[in-house]
């Protein structure tokens, strides 16, 4: 027993004092942990429950999105509601795995100086979003939220949609041959008022297509990404997965 306390002790400075080794040892040890974190990721489809109603994002709501994250709106709104009864009872049914399954990156945010957007969705008028987006405290007096008012003077100016649907296809999100060569087209038809949509909604059900911003003239940044709010936490029938889950 006494012999055995000077030998560990050696050991560890050993590994203290000389850097190569302690290198090594470290780049195994988080590489073990990197392979434990990454590794189920490969299997996300066996991991994550499917939902009735969920689908990819639409060219339009996409680009919405990808302005979104352009101006930083995560940063101080979350996109994730915690199954706490304060948090249900203010913004709505708590966030599901599956809801997130086909968003690269994820938007869940950790900081609320705006409420949670993960239910916004029809929550508000679109002549209410855009107002909220020209002047915040038009329509929320207490606002701290600057004004995007430029939005609605910026065309949009996406880039070709195609490329990058066939990209998320790459990753696994589940575009169709139609959903990508219709890209460029389906952006404009769904910011567009009175259009047929027919042929959208039913590649993306519930999708929306009208004029968004108030100007029929152009398809703006406004449109795109008041098109992205208003599918918030749309797409799940959460009083139907409820009635699901009760027992018979």
């Amino acid at each position: 027993m006494a012999d055995q306390a000077p030998r560990a002790g050696f050991s560890h400075r050993t590994i203290e004092r000389n850097v190569t080794l302690l290198g090594v040892l470290a780049l195994v040890a988080v590489a073990i942990g990197g392979i434990v974190e990454i590794a189920p990721l490969f299997w996300v489809d066996s991991t994550v429950e499917k939902v009735d109603g969920m689908r990819p994002y639409t060219p339009l709501e996409l680009a919405g999105r990808n302005i979104y994250m352009r101006e930083g709106c995560y940063l101080c709104h979350s996109q994730m509601v915690r199954p706490f009864k304060d948090e249900v009872e203010r913004y709505g049914h708590y966030s599901l795995a599956a809801e997130s399954m086909y968003d690269h990156p994820f938007l869940w945010g950790s900081k609320r100086t705006g409420p949670d957007l993960a239910r916004v969705g029809g929550r508000y008028s679109d002549e209410w979003h855009r107002d909220h987006l020209n002047n915040p405290r038009s329509v929320v007096p207490e606002s701290i939220m600057p004004p995007y008012a430029f939005l609605a003077e910026k065309p949009l100016k996406a880039g070709d949609m195609r490329k990058h649907l066939a990209t998320l296809r790459r990753v696994g999100v589940p575009y169709t041959d139609a959903d990508i060569a219709k890209a460029n087209d389906d952006l404009v038809l769904q910011a567009t008022a009175d259009a047929d949509a027919s042929d959208l909604q039913q590649r993306f059900p519930k999708s929306q297509a009208r004029d968004y911003d108030g100007n029929p003239a152009v398809v703006t940044e406004m449109d795109a990404l008041i098109a992205y709010l208003q599918m918030l936490g749309t797409l799940v029938d959460f009083k139907a997965a409820e009635a699901q889950e009760q027992p018979k």
